[in-house]
């Protein structure tokens, strides 16, 4: 991922390891600052998880491979360390995909640490297959929407909506992205809107209510990331994606899901067997830590939202465009 700093452009993923400490971009300061937090300790990792320092199912992911790697050279046991990453964020299938990577390495006599550093290669090449895969279905001159963050900074570096993206960008394509805000957290605008400053690509944030409006005016093509992919189709995505996929379905706007193949669970026959994250209900009634809503009002925060495979016209994976249904 190329980032503008002051003394010109510097080449940064958005979690590695490195000197003995897992370093991250700390994703609750952007747009405003790029800021570095690093840890050895692996509770502080699984923590960063937790508290959203780092977002998106892969790289969430590459964070729980490398946080498992530290509680091992720590001599933590494996299976309980485990269990504690595993309960972060429990919609990712990312994050127990990873997990389960290391503790089978180490079960197998491996270095876990360069299990983990694999691992972190392995959904960098798979998100760049991804772009290569998904660029054929940007046209020059579409207008593309998308929903919450799925880039770099989602994933490590390339991501998984936003590869296709990059990849139409550096092949010469011109078109336009609508960035819809994501509420309550604002991933897009704060997040993907930040990245595709970067790479120069023209975008536009809008308020997610405004959705139907921009898909009306002309639309050609929504790409989201996935959390979780259930066997049927069904997927988990940031609260919103539902909506837009019935948008899109209503206005006859093709509807792509990128995503490695990491991402899809084979133990959940459908969207039901997905757990749905909820969040504090201070991240929708309060803003810069000042209430906005009522005092004494409720409000409901699901992190996430399940999308019916019968709404997507194809899942974009390092292996191909899968339709749904389909074999991955």
């Amino acid at each position: 991922m190329k980032v503008k700093v002051a003394s010109g452009v510097q080449d940064i993923r958005a979690v590695w390891f490195e000197d003995g400490r897992l370093k991250l971009i700390d994703q609750r300061k952007l747009p405003l600052s790029l800021e570095i937090v690093e840890t050895e300790d692996w509770r502080r990792a699984v923590e960063m998880i937790r508290d959203m320092t780092v977002r998106g199912a892969p790289a969430i992911g590459i964070t729980a491979a490398y946080a498992m790697a530290l509680a091992v050279r720590a001599g933590e046991e494996p299976k309980a360390a485990a269990l504690c990453v595993k309960a972060a964020r429990p919609t990712a299938y990312d994050l127990f995909y990873a997990v389960d990577r290391i503790v089978d390495a180490f079960a197998a006599g491996e270095d876990v640490l360069r299990a983990a550093d694999a691992y972190a290669e392995e959904i960098v090449e798979k998100c760049l297959a991804i772009g290569r895969h998904g660029a054929s279905l940007i046209a020059d001159g579409m207008k593309v929407m998308t929903h919450c963050n799925a880039g770099a900074l989602a994933t490590g570096d390339w991501g998984t909506a936003l590869a296709p993206m990059r990849v139409a960008h550096a092949e010469g394509r011109r078109f336009f992205v609508y960035v819809s805000e994501t509420r309550p957290r604002l991933q897009g605008m704060q997040l993907t809107a930040w990245e595709l400053l970067q790479e120069g690509i023209e975008h536009a944030i809008i308020p997610d209510s405004a959705s139907a409006s921009y898909m009306r005016d002309g639309v050609g093509l929504v790409i989201t990331g996935a959390d979780r992919i259930a066997a049927n189709g069904d997927f988990a995505n940031k609260i919103g994606t539902l909506d837009k996929a019935i948008l899109a379905r209503h206005f006859g706007i093709p509807f792509y899901v990128a995503a490695p193949i990491s991402t899809f669970d084979p133990n959940a026959a459908d969207g039901s067997a997905i757990p749905i994250e909820c969040r504090a209900e201070e991240e929708m009634t309060c803003l810069g830590g000042q209430r906005l809503a009522p005092l004494g009002s409720r409000a409901l925060n699901p992190a996430f939202d399940v999308t019916p495979g019968s709404l997507v016209t194809g899942f974009i994976t390092e292996s191909g465009i899968i339709p749904p249904g389909g074999q991955f």
